[in-house]
């Protein structure tokens, strides 16, 4: 169903990348400056891989680490440099893009923000994540609502962050609004490891909506984050997974065309209609 992760790609299909980036540690903006280098460095870099990337995904905590750290020279702003060069990368190599940033907020705490930029540099999709992971994290929660977004070859994405990723609620309201691909991004640690998967399994499954995941990978010295990156099926059944192997790219095909097929001719298990029209075969009209 995959094409062998991604290289045999169909014409109704979207290979995504999913980058189990190195966890890096990032104290000062000459770090910050290096960090966004070394992702949009892994961008271009991509154009070279033997599967056909449509869709680079990058975890959470990308250029920031996992300090939580929210020194002011640190933080990045939407329109600031560091996503400057994201978007020239993206728009460079013609491939869209789903980043990471700590976003400063001059009225609180910083913001955990995700942006989805399409192969013209464009930003599709920008999304402060809602549930901050408590007591843990420190990010300002969201005030974004839950964004989609048109992604690529008739794909509608939706975006959740690591501990959103718990809540069915989140994506099933995604779901509502038309994703067909629910990306999470995280930072999670190796405890985390059993509930990554059935999470994404579930959210897949009851949604019927493929789900790509991926989070950081490796240690800083502190924190060791898990990688895992992991594609599921809109059926609940996992299609790619990874390893915890630091910068390995995971890859594989999504085809966003056979989950709106089933979320119209699916009968049992189609989870979102049935919803709403409980016991339709006994009440008279339905």
């Amino acid at each position: 169903m995959s094409g062998l992760s991604g290289l045999n790609k169909s014409p109704n299909g979207v290979v995504v990348g999913l980058v189990q980036l190195q966890l890096p540690i990032t104290k000062t903006k000459a770090d910050l400056k290096a960090q966004t280098k070394k992702v949009c460095d892994m961008v271009r870099a991509t154009e070279q891989m033997a599967a056909p990337i449509d869709l680079l995904v990058f975890p959470e905590y990308m250029l920031h680490g996992l300090s939580m750290d929210m020194n002011e020279e640190i933080m990045c702003l939407v329109d600031g440099e560091e996503v400057e060069a994201l978007r020239s990368a993206c728009r460079e190599t013609g491939i869209w893009g789903c980043f990471s940033i700590m976003e400063y907020n001059p009225d609180g705490n910083p913001y955990n923000t995700g942006l989805i930029i399409d192969n013209n540099g464009t930003i599709q999709l920008n999304y402060r994540k809602l549930h901050p992971w408590t007591p843990v994290e420190p990010w300002e929660p969201g005030n974004t609502g839950l964004p989609v977004c048109a992604g690529p070859n008739n794909s509608t994405l939706g975006l959740v962050i690591c501990h959103d990723g718990m809540f069915p609620e989140v994506s099933r309201e995604l779901a509502y609004k038309g994703a067909d691909v629910i990306i999470r991004t995280a930072g999670y640690t190796a405890p985390i490891y059993h509930s990554w998967n059935i999470t994404n399994q579930a959210n897949a499954f009851t949604n019927l909506a493929y789900t790509v995941s991926v989070a950081m990978c490796g240690s800083d010295g502190v924190n060791d984050s898990m990688g895992e990156g992991m594609i599921v099926g809109f059926d609940g059944v996992p299609l790619v997974t990874g390893s915890r192997r630091p910068d390995e790219i995971i890859t594989g095909e999504v085809r966003p065309d056979l989950a709106l097929e089933a979320r119209i001719n699916w009968a049992v298990e189609n989870n979102i209609y049935q919803l709403g029209h409980r016991g339709y075969v006994a009440v008279e009209g339905e």
